[in-house]
């Protein structure tokens, strides 16, 4: 059984809808994975009607936004459960930049990529996670995609008066977790370059130089990799654990690439991406360093 046909220039109009889809998806749930399975969902969901049902939608990007929209809003509440039963920490999905899909993860189509910009560095998403799944959902529609709050409040269904609250509570979280970004992006590639160097020279004063006093390390290996069960928290603590994973894993490549945006570093082994490190620098200090190892989450990442 076939798709439906479809006039030429309505199929282009809805097919246009994929980028935008798959941008809110990725936002919404931190997973490049879950952001493709929503849209191919979408979709299906939109060829399912009779011809004469989508003949009567206004606006298909709408209808497919708002599809989207309260099936991303199912997945986080789910999610919430499945996290509880995750070994260790959940960190979200880290996304190449354009340059550096390879393997069977190459997005082929522009359509596929996601716009990397403030709203998917990983200190951002790691901020999202600590929402309601009404309030990232909220939140992200008004103040990232500038969706009225008449139009969130169908996807989320509530009020427009209650889905503006639950944006302001979403803002306050980010208020307080994640401080404006102030040090320039060339400036934050030098902190992280040097934090290479010294980690490469398992120079334990090198990444102390680097890193805040406060700063903290988190590793998500998923339960299939080895990786720290709990954050390592302090500069020297953290400068330690890297200088004995540097010890305890020669041959490790280390190369500096975006991670969502923003200045990364990609670990490989005999030409295998084994982890992908994202970072929050503050002034000339690293803040955050989270370290990506489960296989799934680098699939981008990972040639055939």
């Amino acid at each position: 059984m076939g798709i439906p046909s479809e006039p030429a220039d309505d199929l282009d109009a809805i097919t246009r809808e994929r980028r935008q889809l798959i941008n809110l998806a990725y936002r919404l749930l931190g997973s490049l994975a879950e952001a493709e399975d929503v849209v191919q969902e979408t979709y299906a969901r939109w060829y399912a009607l009779r011809p004469e049902q989508r003949d009567a939608v206004a606006s298909p990007g709408g209808w497919l936004t708002t599809v989207a929209g309260r099936i991303c809003l199912d997945l986080l509440g789910s999610a919430r459960a499945r996290r509880e039963r995750y070994v260790g920490p959940w960190i979200p999905e880290p996304l190449p930049g354009r340059t550096e899909w390879v393997g069977g993860g190459t997005p082929a189509d522009p359509a596929d990529r996601v716009t990397l910009d403030e709203s998917v560095t990983m200190a951002f998403l790691v901020v999202l996670e600590s929402m309601t799944p009404a309030e990232r959902v909220a939140f992200v529609l008004h103040d990232v995609f500038r969706y009225p709050f008449a139009e969130v409040a169908e996807i989320v269904g509530r009020t427009p008066a209650a889905c503006r609250q639950l944006a302001s509570s979403a803002r306050r979280r980010i208020r307080a977790r994640q401080p404006p970004a102030t040090t320039p992006e060339a400036r934050r590639a030098d902190v992280v370059r040097a934090f290479r160097r010294a980690w490469e020279a398992q120079d334990i004063e090198g990444l102390i130089g680097v890193l805040a006093p406060g700063a903290t390390a988190t590793g998500d290996g998923g339960g299939l990799v080895s990786a720290a069960l709990d954050p390592v928290e302090g500069a020297e603590p953290v400068a330690r654990f890297f200088a004995e994973r540097a010890r305890a894993v020669p041959g490790i490549t280390l190369l500096e690439c975006p991670v969502n945006g923003q200045p990364g570093l990609v670990a490989r082994k005999g030409g295998v991406t084994v982890s992908v490190l994202a970072f929050d620098v503050a002034g000339d200090r690293i803040q955050h360093v989270w370290a990506v190892l489960n296989p799934r989450k680098l699939r981008p990442w990972t040639a055939n």
